[in-house]
C-alpha cells in the first residue's frame, strides 16, 4: 500500500486507517455518547435538587417536562426518589459502555494503522538504494520501524478519541453553564484561558525536546547494535571498557534530555495542580455567595462545580495529550523521511529477458560523488568463461561488481554494462539480480538451519527435514558437505545469528555454495575465497569447473593462486585497467600482475 507521504503527518495515519473509517467514525460517536451521558448526570442531580425535593419551578427543556409528566408530574417523583437515582445511575452506566466501546475500537484502528505503517515502511525499505542502505544506521532504521510506530499506536489507541472527547466535554461544559448563569460561567471560565495559553507553549517547548530525545534514542540503539554485532571484536582487541565508555556517552546524553523532559512534565502538572485549585475554590465562593443571598439555587450551584469539576482534568489532560501528540508528530515526520526517499524503480518498458552471461563493460567510469573510482573500464565475458579481477585495495573492485548487479547505476554518457547485448538499465532490477549469484568475502548467514542458508528462496528446501540434492550438490562443489555431515544434525544444524558457530572458512564455503545452488548464469565471487585454504581453494575452483560449465564467472581475489587458471585476467589499480589477459600472457610482461606473482611465490604477501 503507498501511504501519502508528501501531504502531511495526517494524511499518512488517515489513509493508513483508510478502511477503518466506518470504525473511526463508530469510535468518534461513541466519544459523543460518553460525553452527552456524563454531561446528563448534573442536569438530572440539579432538576432533582430544585424541583423534585425543592419546590422551585422545572426549567428544563419541554421534551424533559414532557417526560416528567407522562409519569406522574413532580409529587409523583417526590414520593419516588428512587427513580431519580435510577435515571442518575443509568447515565452513569450508558457513559461507561460508550466509554469501554470508545477504547476498544480505538485499540483496533491503532493496531490496524500500526500494522499497514510497519508493513509499509518494511516493504519501501526492501526497495530503497543500495546507497541509502550504506549511509543509514541500522539501529536509526529498527527505532523507526518499532519505537515511532508505537508512538503513533499508542497516540491512536489512547489519545485521538481522547482528544476529542476533552474537546466536546469543555464545548458542552461552557454551552450547559451559560444557559444556567452567565456570571458563575464567567467567573468558573476565567482561569481556562491561562491553562490554555501555558499548554501552547508548553507544547511548543517540549515538542522540540522529543525531537532530540528520539535522536539520542536512536544513537543509543546504533551504538549497542554495532557493539552486540561486533562483540567478537570487541573482545578479541579488550575495548569494553572503550565501548562502554562510549555507550555511556550516549545513554547520558539521552538521560539528561529525558530529565529536562521530566522537569518540564512537573512543572506543567504542578502548575495545573494550582490553577485547578483556584479554579474550584473560586467557584464554590462565588457559588456560596450568591446562594447565601438568593441569586443562585442550590441544584444550579452544585452542577456548576461538578461541571467545573469535569472541565478541570479534561483541561489538564490537553497538557499531557498534546505531549503525546507531539511525540507522535515528531515519530510520523521520522517515518515520513524514510517513505520520502525514492525506491528503486524500474522502466515502465523494462525487459525480462533470458539471460545467458554475455558481459560487456564499454568505456564504463563511477564516482562516489566527487571520489571517481573507476575509468574508462572496457572488457568482455563469454558464458562458459572465466574472467578474474586482481587489484590492491581501493582500486574499483568491488564498485564494479556493484554496478553489474545495479547496486550502483551508471550515470547517463559515463559508458554502458551490457549482458547478451542489452543494457543492463533496461533489465528489470529483480530479474537481473535473479540472475547474477554473489559471493562477497564477508557472507551473511541468516540464523536458520545450513539447508535453508544454502537454498536461499530458489532451491526448495524439504520442511521435514529432507535435504534436497541440488543443495547436497552445491555444497559438495564448496567442498563443505563432508564438514556439515560432520555435524550432529547434518544440514539441519542452525546456524546462529550472522553464522557465529561456524568458522571463518565454513561460513565462506556455506555462502558459495548457497551461491552455486542458485544455478545463476552469471556467477561473482569476490574475494569469497580469503578465509580458505590455498588446497580446499584449488579444490573449489577444480569441482566448479567441472560442474559449472555454461555459467560466466568472475573472481575476485588476491590470491593469484586462485586467479591463474582463468580465461582473462584484468589488473586494476587506481580504478582503471592497468592490462588484461591470461596468466601466460601476463606473465610475459612485466607489470603489477607478474611483480605480485613473483612476491607470492617467494612467500610474501603484498601490503
Amino acid at each position: 500500500m503507498k501511504l501519502p507521504w508528501k501531504r502531511g503527518s495526517v494524511s499518512l495515519i488517515a489513509a493508513a486507517a483508510e478502511d477503518r473509517k466506518l470504525r473511526l467514525f463508530f469510535c468518534c460517536i461513541t466519544t459523543l455518547g460518553t460525553v452527552v451521558f456524563s454531561l446528563l448526570n448534573p442536569q438530572i442531580i440539579r432538576y432533582t435538587i430544585d424541583s423534585v425535593i425543592g419546590t422551585g419551578p422545572l426549567e428544563a427543556p419541554a421534551f424533559v417536562s414532557a417526560l416528567i409528566e407522562s409519569m406522574g408530574g413532580l409529587s409523583f417523583l417526590r414520593d419516588n426518589l428512587w427513580i431519580c437515582a435510577l435515571f442518575i445511575i443509568g447515565a452513569a452506566l450508558f457513559a461507561e459502555l460508550c466509554n469501554m466501546i470508545r477504547s476498544f475500537t480505538g485499540s483496533e484502528i491503532g493496531e490496524t494503522i500500526a500494522w499497514r505503517l510497519l508493513n509499509t515502511l518494511y516493504s519501501h525499505i526492501q526497495k530503497l538504494p543500495w546507497n541509502w542502505h550504506v549511509k543509514c544506521q541500522t539501529g536509526d532504521i529498527i527505532q523507526r520501524c518499532t519505537t515511532d510506530v508505537d508512538n503513533i499506536r499508542n497516540f491512536i489507541q489512547n489519545n485521538l478519541s481522547e482528544l476529542l472527547r476533552t474537546v466536546c466535554i469543555f464545548i458542552f461544559s461552557v454551552i450547559m453553564m451559560f444557559s444556567m448563569d452567565v456570571f458563575m460561567s464567567l467567573v468558573g471560565l476565567s482561569i481556562i484561558p491561562i491553562i490554555f495559553v501555558f499548554s501552547f507553549f508548553y507544547f511548543r517547548r517540549v515538542s522540540r525536546n522529543f525531537a532530540r530525545a528520539e535522536e539520542t534514542e536512536a544513537q543509543m540503539h546504533a551504538a549497542a547494535q554495532e557493539n552486540y554485532t561486533g562483540v567478537r571484536v570487541v573482545r578479541a582487541f579488550g575495548r569494553e571498557a572503550w565501548e562502554m565508555k562510549k555507550f555511556s556517552e550516549k545513554t547520558n546524553a539521552h538521560a539528561n534530555i529525558w530529565a529536562e523532559i521530566g522537569k518540564m512534565l512537573g512543572l506543567f502538572w504542578g502548575a495545573g495542580d494550582i490553577l485547578s485549585g483556584l479554579q474550584l475554590a473560586v467557584i464554590v465562593a462565588a457559588g456560596i455567595f450568591r446562594s447565601v443571598y438568593g441569586d443562585l439555587s442550590p441544584g444550579t450551584f452544585l452542577a456548576f462545580y461538578a461541571y467545573c469539576n469535569m472541565m478541570i482534568w479534561p483541561v489538564r489532560q490537553l497538557g499531557r495529550i498534546l505531549s503525546d501528540l507531539s511525540r507522535t508528530l515528531v515519530a510520523t515526520e521520522r517515518i515520513r523521511e524514510v517513505l520520502a526517499t525514492e525506491p528503486e524503480t524500474d522502466p515502465p518498458d523494462a525487459l525480462f529477458p533470458q539471460i545467458k552471461g554475455e558481459i560487456c563493460f564499454d568505456r564504463v567510469s563511477f564516482s562516489y560523488g566527487d571520489n571517481q573510482v573507476l575509468r574508462d573500464i572496457s572488457f568482455t565475458l563469454k558464458p562458459g568463461q572465466t574472467l578474474a579481477i586482481l587489484g590492491a585495495t581501493g582500486s574499483g573492485k568491488s564498485s564494479l561488481v556493484h554496478l553489474l548487479s545495479r547496486l550502483y547505476d551508471l550515470e547517463d554518457g559515463c559508458g554502458t554494462i551490457s549482458i547478451d547485448g542489452i543494457d543492463i538499465r533496461r533489465i528489470a532490477r529483480s530479474h537481473l539480480r535473479k540472475n547474477i549469484g554473489i559471493c562477497l568475502q564477508e557472507p551473511f548467514l541468516f540464523s536458520k538451519t545450513i539447508s535453508k542458508n544454502i537454498s536461499s528462496l530458489r532451491v526448495q528446501a524439504d520442511e521435514q527435514g529432507v535435504v534436497c540434492p541440488s543443495i547436497k550438490e552445491a555444497a559438495s562443489i564448496a567442498q563443505v558437505h563432508n564438514s556439515i555431515e560432520g555435524f550432529a544434525d547434518g544440514y539441519n544444524t542452525i546456524i546462529g545469528e550472522r553464522g557465529v558457530t561456524l568458522s571463518g572458512g565454513q561460513k565462506q564455503r556455506v555462502a558459495i555454495a548457497r551461491t552455486l545452488a542458485g544455478k545463476t548464469p552469471v556467477l561473482i565471487f569476490d574475494d569469497s575465497l580469503s578465509a580458505v585454504d590455498t588446497e580446499t581453494d584449488a579444490r573449489i575452483r577444480s569441482a566448479m569447473r567441472g560442474k559449472i560449465k555454461d555459467a560466466a564467472v568472475i573472481i575476485v581475489s588476491h590470491r593469484i593462486s586462485s586467479l591463474m587458471q582463468a580465461d582473462k585476467i584484468l589488473v586494476l589499480k587506481n580504478g582503471t585497467v592497468e592490462d588484461i589477459g591470461s596468466h601466460k600472457e601476463l606473465m610475459e610482461r612485466v607489470g603489477t600482475y607478474r611483480r605480485i606473482f613473483e612476491m607470492q611465490a617467494s612467500g610474501f604477501q603484498e601490503e
